[in-house]
């Protein structure tokens, strides 16, 4: 299915239709505004914990175009806790691959692996399309009963008091009002909530742009993310190579600044960058051209009271190295279990402090990455454009200087080293607190998927950790660790346990705990105490 026509200005993938405005006062614990992937995701996992979601989107489509295509591997692995990670796996493009090139030369400078950590459930990376990966949530949504997703409301207003948000909320058919306790604004990067409460971002513009040509043709060419420094077909400039599902490809071209946009996105101007990078003689057919900006910047906070920002309302990257919505799913995925705990009243609402703590550290480590990859991507100088040369002349045939070659350091899980939720330790080797965990096979299966959907797990290496009323147990000598994997990944000696959190990342650890080692480290991941 291709897009052919627009609602305004937005090429449609697929029309939803306005939702009829609610019959009565609704009950939602959590009002969601925005229905991208990373408020879907969010919407799932609340909804999967059993939480009474209700989403807002604005537009009553589901947009096509250029937009996201790039999941990480940490990305899958939420996807699959949340029952969609296999479909979103099936649909897509797999790949493990990039390859560097350097002007006109055939034979890439380097390549590298993204999964360099093998046998593992999830690839390094897929490529598929933000509207395919869309459709997959929706689905996975609507067959909840507790959530509900309503298309063509918008939010107008929001006031907020010491306990609950009232929104204000429009469509086709009038206004209406809606209270919630919590209202998570997911609406994206010019975030209509985040202009409404006064808040704007801080950080950097890139004065330089891209163009993006998705297009449709039939070649067979290997499932690895190509990049090219100075190439002939954009001399002085670079360009990007990305399959995806269903014949068509994602290229970019860096165009430099003072551009004419409009000038740059009609076909007769693209097709040069196009026949250049794939052949004189390529036949095509254009999907959607756009052009776009870099930008580095991030809200000072992400909790506001009653209103919490996650993804691209929250904080924007440049798109090299996939980091902006595999950054917001990995926000969605620290908030819907802590949200969880507080609904339930097993948590203090202090517990929103540590989401703004690791989502800003997320953020920060996103925003570092992406602006070295820009400043790498479009020196500014003679002197920094004879240092990135170098770099990648010595990279041809000397291994220490691949490193430094930055053709957008690709997204991976951001560890939270400082977490407030964690026990530190002084333990060598295995996954230190603060980290997510790594997969593994056991028995039949996977070790992530024995993890399980979403609640506190002790992780032990043979049966011997105390048992604590509340905290499921997992055994790795039950599971089935034929090949060493778990031992070996997690430093497991008998007797040794790990504190998982709900989004599977590691809380605390030891050699021999104690029931009161776990249940104090148990407590603090729960924000209830320091």
């Amino acid at each position: 299915m291709t897009a052919t026509n627009k609602k305004g200005g937005i090429p449609v993938w697929r029309d939803m239709g306005v939702t009829p405005n609610p019959a009565r006062e609704d009950d939602a614990e959590v009002v969601i505004v925005g229905g991208g992937p990373v408020g879907l995701t969010l919407a799932l996992d609340l909804g999967r914990r059993g939480r009474r979601v209700l989403v807002l989107n604005k537009r009553d489509i589901i947009a096509a175009g250029s937009k996201a295509i790039c999941f990480s591997k940490r990305t899958l692995d939420i996807w699959n806790r949340l029952g969609v990670g296999k479909a979103m796996v099936e649909k897509g493009v797999v790949w493990n691959v990039g390859k560097v090139f350097w002007g006109a030369q055939d034979e890439p400078v380097y390549s590298f692996d993204m999964l360099p950590v093998k046998h593992q459930q999830m690839p390094a990376f897929i490529n598929l399309q933000q509207y395919h990966a869309e459709e997959i949530l929706i689905e996975a949504v609507i067959a909840l009963p507790n959530v509900t997703l309503r298309w063509g409301h918008e939010v107008t207003e929001i006031a907020q008091s010491a306990d609950s948000a009232r929104l204000t909320v429009r469509s086709d058919e009038g206004a209406y009002c809606i209270d919630a306790p919590w209202v998570a604004a997911c609406d994206g990067s010019t975030s209509p909530l985040r202009h409404m409460l006064g808040l704007d971002f801080e950080g950097r513009i890139f004065e330089d742009n891209f163009l993006i040509a998705d297009i449709r043709l039939k070649q067979d060419r290997p499932a690895e993310r190509w990049f090219w420094f100075d190439p002939p077909f954009n001399p002085g400039q670079s360009a990007l190579l990305h399959k995806q599902p269903d014949d068509v490809w994602r290229l970019d071209f860096q165009l430099g600044w003072n551009i004419d946009r409009e000038a740059c996105i009609k076909p007769e101007n693209v097709a040069p960058y196009v026949r250049g990078m794939l052949g004189e003689d390529v036949e095509f057919k254009p999907e959607w051209y756009s052009v776009y900006t870099f930008q580095c910047r991030r809200m000072a906070r992400f909790v506001h009271d009653r209103v919490i920002f996650a993804g691209d309302s929250a904080h924007l990257v440049s798109p090299f190295g996939a980091r902006g919505c595999n950054g917001g799913v990995a926000d969605a995925d620290n908030l819907g279990w802590k949200l969880d705990l507080i609904l339930r009243g097993e948590a203090p609402e202090d517990l929103l402090e540590s989401y703004n703590d690791e989502a800003i550290a997320t953020a920060d480590e996103n925003i570092l990455n992406s602006s070295r990859s820009t400043d790498f991507l479009t020196p500014k100088s003679e002197t920094s454009t004879a240092l990135r040369n170098a770099v990648l002349e010595l990279s041809e045939t000397h291994a220490f200087a691949r490193p430094f070659v930055n053709s957008g350091r690709l997204s991976t899980a951001v560890s939270y080293p400082h977490s407030p939720l964690s026990t530190e330790d002084g333990l060598q080797g295995g996954i230190t607190p603060g980290s997510v965990a790594l997969d593994a096979p056991v028995g039949n299966g996977w070790l992530l998927d024995h993890l399980g959907q979403g609640d506190f797990v002790l992780l032990s290496a043979d049966g011997t950790a105390p048992e604590i009323e509340g905290l499921r147990s997992l055994n790795v000598a039950d599971l089935g660790d034929s090949e060493g994997l778990v031992a070996q990944r997690y430093a497991m000696e008998p007797g040794a346990a790990y504190l998982i959190r709900p989004d599977h990342y590691v809380a605390a650890r030891w050699h021999q705990p104690s029931a009161h080692q776990i249940s104090a480290a148990l407590q603090r991941a729960k924000g209830l105490h320091a």
